[in-house]
């Protein structure tokens, strides 16, 4: 069975919609990516963890510039590797790849200079070292919890808009 009626039903269909999906997505990886990253570096401690929270609004805004920034490149990436036919989840999983692969690379250096409100060349320096874990922590995060919950926000929307008659299916 064919899950193409999930492109209309699981993604946003206007541009109200995506800012609600960016809205979950980013919260829920703003709060999660950042403390495990910093933890596996730093250690996990209260002052880490304050620390993370006293950068969280910042860390929240630049997250957002950046997944605009990278959406357009990202998205042509994943049609390079996904075609038309393709399923709901190749599609999805490939997006979430592409997406999260350059918002890594920028936050990997961006994200350090946040929080240590410092621009040392330090994450420079160390960005190859420190990118693969930062990349692996994000697609985790962003495939198997942020995502999900954002197309699930997405699911009952659509039923409750549908069930009033007001929404369109958009199709792949």
């Amino acid at each position: 069975m064919s899950d193409h009626h999930k492109f209309g039903t699981h993604l946003p269909r206007s541009g109200r919609e995506s800012l609600l999906f960016v809205l979950v997505i980013s919260l829920i990886s703003v709060n999660i990516i950042p403390v495990v990253i910093s933890g596996l570096t730093i250690g996990f401690t209260l002052d880490m963890w304050l620390g993370v929270l006293r950068v969280l609004p910042l860390l929240w805004i630049v997250v957002v510039a950046v997944v605009m920034l990278t959406r357009k490149p990202a998205m042509w990436l994943t049609g390079l590797v996904v075609r038309k036919g393709d399923s709901f989840r190749a599609h999805i999983f490939a997006d979430t790849l592409c997406s999260v692969l350059l918002i890594s690379i920028i936050l990997t250096v961006v994200g350090a200079w946040i929080g240590t409100w410092s621009f040392a060349t330090d994450p420079v320096v160390h960005f190859f070292e420190n990118w693969p874990r930062n990349f692996m922590i994000a697609f985790v995060i962003e495939a198997l919890l942020a995502q999900p919950v954002a197309r699930l926000v997405m699911r009952g929307h659509h039923r409750r808009v549908d069930r009033r008659g007001g929404g369109t299916v958009r199709t792949a």
